[in-house]
């Protein structure tokens, strides 16, 4: 079985993209990206409501790193400190040798290749560094931005599950998209 540490925290650089640690500065953009219903539009998660709201997140991501559960990163330019996104590696499976990545951009930036830079190096990361044999990724069926990310970097479709999630008083359907480490 795979064991996962996060001590240091690998920061992470691509052409244009600097991946760093999430941190409490951040607080602003996390809120802005959380909050915003055109961001989370497929992602069945409550809006951040507050401040305080995007302080407990920002806590839950940095708890799931020190107990190596999880990783995020903040989704930078290099020549900007600013948080444009995030991106990291949700509900790992250490006895099955797969995580699950997820990404989310602030609106303005959404359509420049940002998120396929990024996953392309998680990618990577995750297969070099983490040792997983496959990646997925589950999205809505109507995000068809997040599907040509996916396509664009590698992964397949591997199904299309009927109202499997239910959220908010209605039943989601979800694709699970995966990619297998070649080597």
């Amino acid at each position: 079985m795979l064991a996962f540490n996060f001590t240091p925290f690998p920061t992470i650089e691509t052409e244009r993209l600097l991946l760093r640690r999430v941190t409490n500065d951040d607080v602003n953009e996390v809120f802005e990206l959380r909050s915003n219903p055109e961001t989370m539009k497929y992602i069945p998660r409550p809006l951040v409501k507050n401040t305080e709201d995007a302080l407990e997140l920002i806590d839950s991501i940095e708890d799931k790193i020190v107990t190596n559960i999880g990783i995020n990163w903040g989704i930078t330019l290099k020549d900007n400190p600013k948080l444009l996104g995030i991106i990291g590696y949700y509900r790992m499976q250490p006895e099955n040798y797969r995580a699950e990545i997820g990404y989310i951009l602030l609106p303005e930036f959404q359509g420049k290749g940002i998120i396929s830079e990024a996953v392309n190096q998680l990618i990577k990361y995750g297969f070099e560094d983490l040792k997983l044999h496959s990646i997925e990724a589950i999205i809505d069926p109507e995000n068809f931005g997040s599907e040509r990310v996916l396509q664009k970097c590698g992964f397949v479709k591997e199904a299309h599950l009927k109202e499997v999630v239910f959220y908010e008083g209605r039943f989601l359907d979800s694709v699970i998209y995966s990619l297998l480490n070649s080597k």
